[in-house]
């Protein structure tokens, strides 16, 4: 199993739920994980009802079996800052350029600058250890950017070579490649069951490959229960409109007579399985799509009840037993 786990996917998809619940997962049993937030949305902290995350590791929860998953919200600014400090120990000169608004200027007008901090604080989290040699965290879970980025945000060695030939930023960007582009990385597509979440996964699927990046698995996400399988399908669908109002007429849902209850109730219910049957054939085209990118596939349900804390732990149940952690 990987120690770093990316999980991105087109927006919408629910990639920080399930960021968060791969976390939860990964830390039963009493494992450490550390679940970090790179776009600077809060999102982890609305998802575990607590207050917004600080640029400090801060432990969000506790797993099943006594586990616990920490938090980071990972600020680019101040991970320049530490930078500044570790390899060129500026100190208070450092935050005098960032009250001057360098540090700032620097973050945006140089964005792989931006993107080797973020991933290699990530990174450093990874191989940190504590004074006995043991790693400080047994997983990491990156809440990473949407589909359309991921590559160009992980390939940072790529992005920083035109500003960086030698020097320490060179060096960081390559110590985080060697991670990046290891057997320690995986990563996550997540998806929905619809055209347009899916095409985007499979095109990001193919640049991850292309810049030989570790692609992971396809997490499908919000799966709603299937009602009505094929042959249920084709039964409605070649049954007489009479025989239908005959059962349900039988089922106490008003006379079999023409014009009865039963009989205004064929044409709204044959108007549902009609929707039902159309959406039926798309799901299933578009897991044959994801079926052919070669990876292991998993489901997530739709909650009905929504998504709140209790409903991040009953997904992360479902990962754990489809042995994705």
């Amino acid at each position: 199993m990987s120690r770093l786990q990316v999980v991105s996917g087109k927006g919408g998809t629910g990639k920080t739920t399930v960021a968060a619940a791969l976390a939860l997962a990964l830390a039963t049993e009493g494992k450490r994980a550390l679940l970090v937030e790179v776009e600077g949305r809060q999102g982890i902290a609305q998802l575990f009802e607590t207050e917004a995350l600080p640029y400090e590791e801060r432990k969000i929860a506790v797993a099943p079996g006594g586990g616990e998953v920490y938090a980071l919200a990972i600020d680019a600014e101040l991970a320049l800052l530490d930078y500044l400090q570790m390899f060129y120990k500026l100190g208070s000169a450092g935050r005098a350029l960032k009250k001057l608004g360098a540090i700032d200027f620097a973050t945006t007008i140089a964005p792989g600058v931006r993107d080797v901090l973020l991933t290699g604080k990530a990174c450093e989290a990874v191989r940190r250890k504590d004074k006995n040699g043991r790693f400080a965290y047994d997983y990491v879970v990156m809440d990473a950017p949407p589909t359309g980025r991921i590559t160009r945000f992980l390939n940072v060695n790529d992005e920083v070579a035109g500003l960086a030939k030698v020097g320490p930023i060179h060096n960081q960007a390559q110590a985080v490649m060697r991670v990046l582009k290891s057997r320690e990385t995986a990563v996550h597509m997540v998806t929905l069951l619809e055209e347009m979440p899916v095409q985007e996964t499979a095109d990001g699927i193919a640049e991850l490959r292309a810049a030989r990046l570790p692609v992971g698995r396809v997490v499908v996400n919000m799966v709603r229960p299937e009602v009505l399988d094929t042959t249920d399908l084709e039964l409605v669908r070649d049954t007489p409109r009479s025989a239908l109002a005959r059962s349900l007429s039988g089922a106490g849902l008003g006379g079999a007579r023409r014009g009865g209850h039963a009989e205004r109730l064929v044409d709204p219910l044959l108007a549902q399985a009609g929707e039902y049957a159309e959406r039926y054939a798309l799901e299933r085209e578009q897991r044959g799509v994801l079926t052919e990118l070669g990876l292991p596939l998993h489901e997530l349900p739709l909650l009905a009840e929504g998504m709140d804390l209790a409903g991040l732990y009953e997904l992360a149940t479902e990962l754990r037993k489809q042995g994705i952690a």
